[in-house]
């Protein structure tokens, strides 16, 4: 099972978060059919998410958005407190050749564009209040260093995010993904800092020693060396969708009755596929007589 690690290092002036989302990637993979490229990019976004969404309370929800000039088009993920993420590409078979020393072409697939941040706090127990969206330009489309320069830009955070997903021909095709993220606080000390920074130069690939058995905690030594560290909590994450068959019907429903009376008499029926999951939900003519019904009512 994916697990996901927060705590502090250096009398609370580092804050970290990492994870493991092998699993989560591979799901994901499985649902959207993505070619290599951008089962690279979706699981490095989602793995972010998460990372970055790892600080929300109860009832809260954290999505990253990715709109871009690049063939993919665009990329979202959201996360929620209880350790579920979701995420979706616009183009998910679009593919590029490799770059010259092998690795995924992701930052040419993307290209320019935006990196949206919104928290929504309340808003699945009906508490609709106005979310908080930040945004800064896209300067690698690598993602990773897109989440450290939103980080920096728009929530004043100077951070390192360590992302990656490394693949593999035969299923499940993710051998290694996951990600770990170190926030500088204020009063943070300049020599603690620069062993960091020095130490993360060094560090091997995070797939590599993930693909070789490294736990997230293994991730946090791997970025913060010599330094001590106290994880404050620790939580299973998964990919998990909250589509319905309740709420396809709600969905279809809220075209109106005479949509509705159109797709029983044309179509005997409906189908509606949710676009963070793939999970088709169809409705046959009882459904939808049922629901005309309803509405006459």
């Amino acid at each position: 099972m994916d697990k996901l690690i927060k705590g502090t290092a250096a009398d609370g002036t580092i804050r970290f978060m990492a994870a493991i989302t092998t699993e989560i990637t591979t799901e994901a993979i499985r649902r959207h059919q993505t070619s290599p490229t951008i089962s690279a990019a979706l699981g490095r976004v989602m793995t972010g998410t998460l990372l970055l969404g790892s600080s929300l309370k109860e009832f809260d929800r954290l999505t990253v958005k990715i709109e871009c000039e690049g063939a993919v088009k665009g990329i979202t993920a959201e996360a929620t407190t209880d350790g579920k993420v979701r995420g979706y590409v616009k183009n998910p078979h679009i593919e590029l050749p490799p770059k010259d020393n092998g690795k995924f072409d992701v930052s040419g697939i993307i290209g320019k564009g935006m990196f949206y941040v919104i928290r929504e706090s309340g808003f699945d127990i009906g508490l609709h209040r106005e979310p908080y969206v930040g945004s800064v330009p896209i300067v690698s489309g690598e993602i990773a260093e897109d989440f450290a320069y939103y980080l920096a830009k728009s929530e004043q955070i100077p951070s390192a995010v360590l992302l990656g997903v490394l693949l593999q021909n035969a299923e499940p095709f993710v051998k290694a993904s996951g990600g770990v993220m170190i926030q500088i606080m204020p009063g943070a000390n300049e020599h603690i800092i620069t062993i960091i920074e020095d130490t993360i130069a060094h560090a091997p690939h995070i797939t590599s020693v993930i693909s070789e058995g490294a736990s997230a905690e293994d991730l946090v030594k791997l970025a913060l060396g010599e330094i001590d560290f106290s994880i404050l909590e620790e939580r299973q994450i998964k990919f998990e969708c909250n589509c319905s068959f309740e709420r396809a019907v709600s969905l279809i429903s809220s075209l109106g009755h005479k949509e509705v009376a159109s797709m029983l008499k044309e179509d005997k029926g409906a189908q509606m596929t949710c676009g963070f999951c793939s999970e088709i939900y169809t409705l046959d003519e009882a459904d939808l007589q049922k629901m005309l019904e309803t509405s006459a009512n």
